[in-house]
């Protein structure tokens, strides 16, 4: 089979002949016209060559005889050489001119002729480049041709993978429904089981109580009935009083508060007789202490650690109205501020990667200790329940703890693969809670130092707030979410118009204070999870996606920074703003704290600066 090479030169070679046809054509009536017109002016040169007279020939009009002189009229008969070489030369040059018109048409058609072929020469070249063009082509439609047919059956095989992949996800989803249902059945025989548990140990803490209170009425009317001497004295009797009231309180509790009734128990006798200790006043102090244990054991489910319930010593909180002292805190921006359980340590985290403890003394900040190892910068500090441990947020993808008094960072949570925004010790020193920007929310477990469960979420998570059971979570796409530690979903969404900067939750853990970057705060009712009070100032606006408000200590008044160095007051009663506090403070203020008392807040800024108000 001859290749396209072959074609188009048999092509060239017919065009060729053909124009040589055409050529030929044109000249075949020229050329013998042109080869006559040479022969004539070959013949009238030989002619005017025989006719031109030689000098001996010449006769002139002198010599004439007499006879050439005679022949009177008829020598016009016969033409003289001149008449004929002037008639020859005229005829000569009529051939010359025709010769020269001959002549300059050949020219003419030799200049046309060379013109036609240029133009010949060039669409011969445009031909063979189109000619090329289409054989490359044809030669890339027979690759497309075959890489169409190869994806044909590549396409083929990927649909009957595919159909393959169908088969087994449907088979995987089932096994996946028959999975959970086994798991949701699971679940609740577990929740079943551990109902049960709870009401067979409510049951027995029940009778043992009752018991115990038989038994201790018992001794009470025994103890009522024995006889005094007045003779002993005040003290001795107080003492002996104080010792068996504190006997009973730990009896009932390892570590109970100092109730009325317990402090009415620890007063000494203010009369001699002893029967002003009447035995319904015993009776109503064991029952008071023993109430105080049920509510402190309710918790059945729960894990056997020791938990810390914050006992409120504030009665009523005024908001702040002077400046008591002001610092630099740190080398760079501030971003977290945490009193301490007893109100009188604070602690401060920022950009500097430092956390400093401050004592409050006298209307002033001293410094108490600085806390070294953090990796990156502080978001987010708080103190666990008893005030010995601090938790720290940092921006090196890790949550770190120190013990108070010790300089360096007693263990480092890792696990996150971006910031962490929020760290949060949960109602025990043992656990924690921290969000991320990796949109995940973990539960740590601090005895074993490991992650006991990992919350995957669509947003990054701005704070954090725990309670019994519940950990709620605000995150960047203006939804605050609820998750149950006993459940491995989310319970509840409430979206709010702005991205979440915080959390704050009341110590009765009823309601929750939020602030978003719409400039807004928002108390959320927990018993009915929806928005019960939106507050809002002119001139007030958040300064960054982690600015912090808090509750009052009551839950009186909500407090919050602005971008412009003030602080707004709200009251949470009748929803209005109570007033704005405008001080030391230049940049936006990050984070306010008030502490456990209600005697002080303290507020740090973009700028350095802490502040502490009366």
């Amino acid at each position: 089979m001859a290749g396209p090479g072959a074609r188009w030169k048999r092509h060239i070679v017919r065009q060729l002949r053909q124009r040589d046809r055409t050529q030929k054509a044109l000249f075949l009536e020229l050329v013998p016209a042109y080869n006559c017109l040479l022969e004539k002016a070959e013949l009238l040169a030989r002619i005017s060559e025989k006719l031109q007279p030689k000098p001996n020939d010449v006769t002139p009009a002198t010599l004439q005889g007499p006879w050439e002189e005679e022949l009177g009229p008829d020598s016009d008969l016969v033409p003289s050489s001149s008449t004929l070489r002037v008639k020859w030369q005229e005829k000569e040059e009529g051939l010359r001119l025709v010769c020269g018109e001959m002549a300059y048409q050949v020219v003419a058609k030799s200049a046309a002729l060379g013109a036609l072929e240029s133009t010949l020469e060039q669409r011969q070249s445009t031909l063979a480049a189109l000619q090329a063009r289409v054989a490359e082509l044809r030669e890339e439609q027979a690759r497309q041709t075959r890489q169409v047919d190869a994806q044909r059956a590549l396409n083929v095989a990927q649909r009957a993978a595919y159909e393959a992949l169908r088969g087994r996800a449907r088979l995987q989803e089932a096994a996946l429904r028959r999975l959970e249902e086994e798991a949701r059945d699971l679940l609740e025989r577990l929740v079943q089981r551990k109902a049960r548990a709870a009401a067979e140990r409510n049951l027995r803490n029940e009778r043992y109580e009752k018991a115990k209170q038989a038994r201790m009425s018992l001794e009470l009317k025994a103890a009522a009935q024995r006889t005094v001497s007045i003779s002993e004295s005040p003290n001795t009797i107080g003492d002996g009083i104080r010792e068996e009231g504190k006997t009973l309180a730990l009896m009932a509790e390892p570590v109970s508060p100092k109730s009325e009734a317990g402090e009415k128990w620890l007063r000494t006798f203010r009369s001699a007789s002893a029967t002003s200790l009447t035995l319904s006043r015993c009776v109503d102090v064991v029952k008071g202490l023993l109430d105080f244990k049920k509510r402190r054991g309710r918790s059945i489910g729960g894990a056997s650690e020791q938990r810390y319930q914050s006992i409120p010593v504030c009665v009523a909180a005024q908001p702040p109205s002077q400046v008591l002292d002001v610092l630099d805190a740190h080398l760079s921006e501030v971003n977290a501020v945490c009193f301490g359980p007893n109100s009188s340590l604070l602690a401060t985290g920022g950009a500097d990667c430092l956390i400093h403890l401050w004592n409050v003394v006298g209307g002033r900040l001293e410094a108490n200790q600085t806390l070294e190892g953090a990796g990156g910068s502080i978001t987010s500090v708080d103190f666990d329940p008893s005030g010995s441990q601090v938790l720290a947020a940092t921006y090196n993808q890790a949550a770190q703890l120190w013990k108070v008094g010790e300089a360096q960072s007693k263990e480092t949570l890792s696990g996150h693969t971006d910031k962490v925004t929020a760290a949060k010790f949960k109602l025990t020193r043992h656990q924690a809670v921290t969000g991320s920007r990796d949109r995940t929310v973990k539960e740590w477990d601090l005895g074993r130092v490991y992650c006991s469960r990992t919350i995957s979420v669509l947003s990054y998570c701005n704070d954090v707030v725990c309670g019994d059971h519940v950990i709620i979570s605000g995150h960047n796409d203006q939804k605050i979410r609820f998750w149950d530690s006993r459940v491995p979903c989310c319970t509840q969404v409430i979206p709010v118009q702005g991205r979440v900067t915080s959390l704050n939750l009341s110590h009765d853990q009823l309601h929750l204070l939020s602030c978003s970057r719409d400039d807004t705060l928002k108390i959320i009712d927990l018993r009915v999870s929806n928005i019960r009070q939106v507050f809002r100032a002119d001139g007030f606006r958040c300064g960054s996606d982690w600015t912090k408000a808090v509750f009052s200590p009551d839950r009186s008044y909500a407090l919050a920074g602005s971008w412009d160095g003030a602080l707004y007051i709200w009251d949470v009663d009748t929803g209005k703003l109570e007033g704005s506090l405008r001080g030391p403070h230049c940049t936006a203020v990050n984070a306010v704290a008030w502490c456990y008392s209600g005697s002080h807040v303290v507020s740090v800024d973009q700028a350095r600066k802490a502040v502490l108000w009366h």
